[in-house]
Formats: structure tokens, C-alpha cells, sequence
């Protein structure tokens, strides 16, 4: 935990509540038991004789002031003083939350420079269109729950690792039509906007009613037909665009109605699927000693997976040539 050593033996900072349950004591007394947390890990908590005089709940950042104790052998924090965090406070939420290093920001513009440029006046206004109305969510949105790039601005960095590796595939395969593959690959995560309940944290909390009952491959489509109809485009590409992304998930088992059935679609599913199980693998591997294989991953299989040392466990993405 990244807090403050104080002169009397106290530290304190601020903090990410990732747990926050009201028990009671064998002497009948009120506390908390709490998770604190931050980019640089967690700590279990206590704090004893609780009032009930502040509200307190999980995904609410905080300040707490108080020592580092031994229960049972490992590190507790027991907290002496703890309030929520104030709008006036002076404190940076990406060190609290898992945050990308590249700003959500920085990455939209990027995108947006590659829209700009293109050639088909149809694709441009569609995706420009869309990505414009829903700025504001996609530069801080997570592309997850839990699993992949489930931080503040993952969404973007998901998507621009798919928009540098679709632009490398054209490269390789001149065939490829590079402009509706940067189409769907720019728009097919952009119902997420929709799809997710952020926490105070910026993090996900839970699914939509419409994310739970539609979700973000089917509520993607809506957008694009919606756009299509506003800007009075009839073409054919938006149904193109349309099936990207509800093909990207691949198969039924992962929520998609349709399987890819053209080329741009193929390459979209599978630049997904990549670029998920990078980011999976890295992360794990981030956890796991040179040498030593991590916990089985559910999300890949079930499969356990080995560090070999060779290279640096860490996700970074090169979001620019």
C-alpha cells in the first residue's frame, strides 16, 4: 500500500474500499472489516468501535489513518481514523484503481486521426458519428468486469491493440479491405458504454438491465443501423459493419448470434480472442515467479500457465508506429 509513514508511528493515505462488511464483536461492539486497496495492492483492515456516524460501502475511496499490525501472521491495518474522500481532496484515482498507462484520452484522438483519413465517406461518418457521441464514456470506460483490461480507460487500449494489429494484417494481406476492418474493430466494443454500472471507482459494479437482457454485440448493432438511418446512409457496408459485430464473439457459447462470414469479420473475431487472451496471459503471468506456473485460469481454458522468464510479464501496448 502506497500510504505516508507519520512521525508517531501512524501512516496514512488514501484508499480503494474493495470490501466493506458491518460485523459485530464477541463483546457485542460494532466494526468493520474492510479491504483496502490500491494500484499496489491490498490489506485486510479493521476498525473497532464503529458509530455508524460516516456511511461507508464497497468501491468508496477513502482516507484512513492508523498502524500495520500482525494477526495471524500476516499484515492487518488497523485504522485509528477513516472518512470518505473529499472532492477537495489531492489525490490521483489511477493510483488507486488499475488504470491504463495511455490515456483513454490519447488513444481516441489516435483512432480519430485514422477515421479521419479514410477514403469511404460511408465508413467515416458512421464511425465518427458514433465514437463522437459516446466520447466521454469511451475514454474512461473498462472493457470489462472482471477479466481483460478491467480498468479505467481499458476499453480504449483494448481497442487500439486490435486497431495496431488489424493495421498489420493489411500490411501482410492487401486483399483485406483495411478500411471497414479499422471500422469494426474501432466501433466493436462501443456498446460497453451501455453494457456497464461503474462503481465511484470508475470500475465495473454490475451489467445494465439492457446489458444483462441485449448486450454490447447486439446494442452495437442498434447504434449502427441508428447512425446509418441519421446520416441517410443506405448502403450495404452498414449492414457489413453490423455483423462485425455481432459475429466478433466467434461462436453462440460466447454470445454471438452469428459466426463471421467474410474475411474483415474472420479477422476481427480473431484479433478479439488474441488480444483478450495477451492481456489474460500477461497478467498471470505478472503473478507468477520466474520458474513457477500460476493458479489454473479460468478463463483460458482452465489452464495453468508458466513464466518462463524470457520476457517481461507486464502488458504493455506500442499504441503508435
Amino acid at each position: 500500500m502506497n500510504f505516508i509513514n507519520l512521525p508517531n508511528g501512524m501512516c496514512d493515505g488514501f484508499a480503494l474500499l474493495k470490501k466493506c462488511e458491518e460485523k459485530k464483536a464477541k463483546n457485542g461492539s460494532v466494526y468493520l472489516d474492510l479491504i483496502l486497496g490500491d494500484k499496489d495492492g491490498e490489506i485486510p483492515a479493521k476498525l473497532w468501535d464503529y458509530n455508524g456516524s460516516s456511511a461507508f460501502e464497497a468501491e468508496m475511496i477513502v482516507k484512513v489513518r492508523g498502524v500495520v499490525e500482525q494477526y495471524n501472521g500476516k499484515d492487518q491495518f488497523r485504522i485509528a481514523q477513516m472518512r470518505p474522500a473529499a472532492e477537495s481532496d489531492s489525490y490521483n484515482l489511477s493510483d488507486l484503481v488499475p488504470a491504463s498507462e495511455v490515456s483513454g484520452e490519447r488513444i481516441f484522438g489516435l483512432l480519430m486521426k485514422r477515421v479521419s483519413e479514410f477514403k469511404d465517406d460511408d465508413l467515416k461518418r458512421i464511425v465518427s458519428g458514433i465514437m463522437e457521441d459516446k466520447k466521454d464514456d469511451l475514454i474512461c470506460f473498462p472493457a470489462a468486469f472482471r477479466l481483460h483490461h478491467a480498468m479505467i480507460g481499458g476499453l480504449m487500449l483494448h481497442t487500439v491493440s486490435i486497431v495496431r494489429m488489424a493495421e498489420e494484417i493489411c500490411k501482410i494481406y492487401p486483399n483485406v479491405n483495411r478500411e471497414l476492418l479499422l471500422s469494426g474493430a474501432i466501433l466493436h466494443d462501443v456498446a460497453k458504454t451501455e453494457e456497464f454500472n461503474l462503481s465511484k471507482s470508475g470500475l465495473v459494479k454490475s451489467y445494465t438491465v439492457k446489458g444483462e437482457l441485449i448486450g454490447h454485440l447486439v446494442m452495437g448493432a442498434y447504434m449502427i443501423e441508428e447512425k446509418a438511418k441519421e446520416l441517410g446512409i443506405e448502403s450495404e457496408k452498414a449492414t457489413l459493419l453490423q455483423h462485425m459485430l455481432l459475429s466478433h464473439h466467434g461462436v453462440p457459447e460466447y454470445g454471438s448470434p452469428v459466426k463471421p462470414m467474410f474475411l474483415e469479420a474472420e479477422i476481427l473475431s480473431a484479433l478479439d480472442s488474441l488480444d483478450a487472451a495477451i492481456y489474460e496471459i500477461n497478467d498471470a503471468s505478472s503473478k507468477t515467479q520466474v520458474g513457477g506456473f500460476s493458479e489454473r485460469q479460468w478463463a483460458l481454458d482452465n489452464r495453468k500457465l508458466y513464466n518462463h522468464g524470457l520476457s517481461p510479464a507486464e502488458h504493455k501496448v506500442n499504441i503508435e508506429e
